[in-house]
């Protein structure tokens, strides 16, 4: 197959992806993330349920369709920082950056979106378990860089919980505000005030931290 055949298929796939995904958020939100089966998505999307499994082996991320990006948003930062610049000062660039493209990854999303997710332990459950994934990806790209074995280093693993905290609680600061009924310009401008504080707080600790 020549390389714009394979690039056209995974075109077609990605958009078959996010069609069945945008399905089943539209069904969740109607009617509740718990009440709706897998089933019924397919259905839904004019696909068959193991398609649907297919592309989404876990129900939870049919309304996570971008977990990958969120956990390894942070991680990609860090790998990609310039010379001179440290982690923390990386992961301070990047959330900013998202913070003005209104990206998902900030926590901005609609009244409906966010009660949906806080609504639903499973999806409370699986909010956290991206999390965890997040701060593994920066421990493991800060353990590559150092060539040490994720674990072995304290240092390192405290400062990897601390820079991925950072995202996870401006995470919940944006879902709580968005309940609170704030517009989306007043979330961001809360939000950035917020994350100046956060990584100002974090900069005597690990503004010397990893720099490149």
């Amino acid at each position: 197959m020549s390389e714009r055949g394979s690039g056209l298929r995974e075109r077609k796939k990605q958009l078959a992806r996010q069609q069945i995904s945008d399905v089943a958020t539209g069904l969740f939100l109607e009617r509740g993330f718990d009440e709706v089966t897998i089933a019924e998505v397919a259905e839904a999307a004019g696909v068959a349920k193991m398609t649907v499994t297919n592309y989404f082996p876990r129900k939870e991320d049919l309304v996570f369709d971008q977990h990958v990006e969120l956990a390894s948003h942070a991680s990609q930062a860090i790998a990609g920082r310039a010379s001179g610049e440290s982690a923390l000062a990386a992961l301070h660039r990047a959330y900013f950056e998202a913070l003005r493209r209104q990206d998902a990854s900030v926590g901005l999303a609609s009244v409906g979106f966010v009660k949906m997710i806080t609504g639903s332990p499973a999806l409370l459950a699986r909010l956290r378990e991206i999390d965890e994934q997040r701060e593994v990806a920066i421990a493991d790209t800060l353990a590559a860089e150092t060539g040490t074995e994720t674990g072995e280093d304290i240092t390192l693993a405290v400062a990897a919980a601390q820079l991925a905290a950072v995202h996870r609680v401006l995470f919940r600061q944006a879902f709580r505000m968005t309940l609170e009924g704030k517009t989306r310009a007043e979330t961001t401008d809360e939000l950035a005030d917020l994350a100046r504080q956060a990584f100002d707080q974090l900069e005597p600790s690990l503004g010397g931290y990893a720099i490149r």
